[in-house]
């Protein structure tokens, strides 16, 4: 059993998908947009609504985070519900990715030692998901 990231985009979907491979050093995948599934009888399709994202998946320091579109009549709210988490046993990789990241979003908390951690930071990216990097070691509890 796991646990997956679904994130959902307001037609934006390709963007950011696209802005976090480059962040992360990982190859852009391929995207599934809503005019390539099966027609259905039952439903016609918004024209506006073809070239959107229906699902792509994007491997994430180890961890595939899933990514997709909302029709143009379902907005996306954006808020605090949610985070992801970026841990590592590599300062200095934490350091570059929050660096990157930081240039387009806007910091919470700038990268730190705190009693967890002996680098930890977070900050709200252009999309408006919020992200936690923190440092951990062999001798920490996740």
């Amino acid at each position: 059993m796991s646990i997956e990231v679904y994130l959902n985009y307001n037609g934006n979907c390709r963007e950011a998908v696209e802005y976090y491979a480059e962040i992360f050093d990982t190859k852009t995948p391929d995207f599934m947009t809503f005019g390539e599934a099966p027609e259905n009888p039952e439903f016609q399709l918004p024209e506006e609504s073809r070239d959107l994202i229906m699902h792509v998946g994007l491997e994430i320091e180890g961890t595939v985070v899933m990514f997709s579109d909302t029709f143009p009549d379902q907005m996306v709210t954006q808020g605090n519900h949610m985070s992801l988490v970026v841990s590592s046993d590599d300062v200095e990789r934490i350091e570059t990715l929050f660096k990157r990241m930081e240039k387009e979003g806007r910091v919470e908390m700038p990268l730190q030692k705190t009693f967890w951690s002996q680098c930890y930071g977070s900050l709200v990216d252009k999309f408006g998901i919020t992200w936690q990097f923190s440092h951990y070691d062999e001798t920490m509890q996740l």
